[in-house]
């Protein structure tokens, strides 16, 4: 895996080309997943430009989405994280996962700590997974589950 970090700007230039690439071929994030060998959610996440991608990884994604041997590289560059910038998120299902933090934030917090101690969830060492399921009072429901390994606070 390279460990140079590259411009964040063509990062995000290559996210836009990759999701130009799979809209106009088609693809689902999942198909995109089973050439990586990755999980669907890790996978999103390293073509919009959140994590490095292993080598042959990036080279498989690459090659589906017919992108060139540069972006082949810059998949596996480990990149400068964050995809909202400052302020209040202006997209709508962002901005919902920001309301929801806004509202339970504090009581995740305090769930967290009561049950773990002092200390964070990794979102390093972590699992992500969405789930459409059935409402039992019609329509579906989105299920998702974020899988963090729990870090205590060390003393000094």
């Amino acid at each position: 895996m390279m460990h140079a970090q590259f411009d964040p700007t063509a990062r995000q230039a290559l996210a836009a080309a990759a999701v130009e690439a799979k809209t106009r071929k088609n693809l689902s994030w999942q198909q995109i997943a089973d050439v990586s060998g990755l999980s669907v959610a890790f996978t999103t996440a390293a073509v919009l430009g959140q994590h490095a991608l292993p080598e042959a990884s990036a080279k498989a994604v690459a090659e589906l989405l017919e992108l060139d041997q540069n972006a082949a590289m810059l998949l596996q560059t480990i990149p400068t994280r964050g995809s909202i910038s400052g302020g209040i998120p202006t997209d709508p299902t962002i901005y919902r996962f920001y309301e929801m933090l806004q509202v339970y934030g504090t009581t995740l917090k305090a769930l967290v700590h009561e049950q773990f101690g002092d200390g964070i969830i990794s979102a390093i060492n972590f699992k992500l997974d969405v789930k459409k399921v059935a409402d039992p009072e019609g329509g579906e429901r989105a299920v998702i589950t974020l899988d963090g390994k729990y870090l205590p606070t060390k003393p000094f």
